[in-house]
């Protein structure tokens, strides 16, 4: 492979490269940080190993031979690409990627509006986010934190409390029609109620478990729309379609922007809530401790703005 560069050394082709570039073995010599004569040697040994003539030698200067306007093209490309692959390397060393696991709907509504914080504090990590639906069982051997929800005991390492999780009914304002807010309870009855497939399995309320909390004994209606993603189940309450059941660590920011709000003023506490969990496999651990702070700085930084955040008295 590459059977004609033989023993070719890269110095030449640097300095064959610059040459004919600057049309000049001086400037050539200033570019390189050496003398005039040891381009003009390095240029002769080109030329002996090559047994061609690359360049003529004219008056005040040089040209390029035939040839060695062919060699110039194909040794400045590769130069290029060289440098190219050398400078892709150093960036790449100089960014570390830290490993996120959780589930989606954390990722979207909670974690990705916060990101660009943790971005302008710590501009040389990137973070790669691996989600899937609400449930991390085995957690893959490159992820360096996860935020996961549950009781607190997990299999997959050490865990940190983030925060408590609550649940209340949450719609579009465009859906109660000027309502004076908050409704009863019981008012649920009358409005369709948007269903997330799978939550029986799962630590997430269903609506029974929901009714059940408020203390309404009517069975909730199927609904009109079931979902296997809660991003879907939250865009399709923004859209006026239902009534979902809002976690309120995920639909903070919708709340405080408008696009959802509380039709009820009641609210049910779960047992369960999210927490930082630390692989036994610690990897950079200066790094993950870096991301964990700023999770609790942000955690804080959250309960203040929520607890600030009042029932709205009608609707929109």
């Amino acid at each position: 492979m590459y059977d004609a560069l033989g023993g070719l050394s890269l110095d030449l082709l640097r300095a064959f490269e610059a040459a004919a570039r600057h049309r000049s073995f001086t400037a050539a010599a200033v570019e390189l940080g050496t003398t005039q004569p040891a381009v003009s040697q390095q240029i002769k040994r080109l030329e002996e190993q090559l047994g061609i003539r690359l360049f003529d030698r004219i008056y005040r200067g040089i040209e390029l031979t035939e040839a060695g306007a062919i060699l110039f093209q194909q040794v400045q490309l590769g130069l290029q690409n060289i440098d190219a692959g050398l400078s892709a390397i150093s960036s790449q060393h100089q960014h570390e990627v830290l490993q996120v696991a959780t589930d989606f709907a954390f990722a979207a509504y909670w974690l990705m509006p916060r990101l660009h914080r943790f971005h302008a504090a710590n501009p040389s990590v990137d973070v790669s986010l691996v989600t899937s639906e609400r449930s991390h069982n085995m957690l893959r051997s490159d992820i360096d934190v996860a935020v996961l929800f549950g009781e607190g005991r997990f299999k997959q390492g050490e865990s940190h409390w983030l925060f408590s999780e609550e649940v209340f009914p949450v719609c579009s304002p465009l859906l109660l029609q000027d309502r004076a807010l908050p409704l009863s309870a019981h008012s649920l009855l009358e409005f369709p109620l948007l269903h997330l497939r799978g939550e029986n399995g799962s630590n997430w309320f269903d609506w029974s478990g929901v009714f059940r909390e408020l203390g309404i004994n009517s069975v909730p209606a199927p609904g009109p729309l079931r979902f296997d993603n809660y991003t879907l189940l939250i865009q399709a309450a923004i859209g006026g379609q239902g009534v979902a059941i809002g976690w309120r660590h995920l639909v903070d920011n919708l709340l405080a922007q408008g696009l959802l709000c509380r039709p009820i003023a009641e609210t049910v506490i779960s047992r369960l809530g999210y927490y930082v969990v630390l692989p036994q496999r610690k990897r950079r651990g200066v790094l993950i401790q870096q991301f964990v702070d700023w999770l609790m700085v942000e955690q804080a930084s959250s309960a203040q703005s929520l607890n600030g955040l009042p029932l709205p008295s009608t609707a929109v």
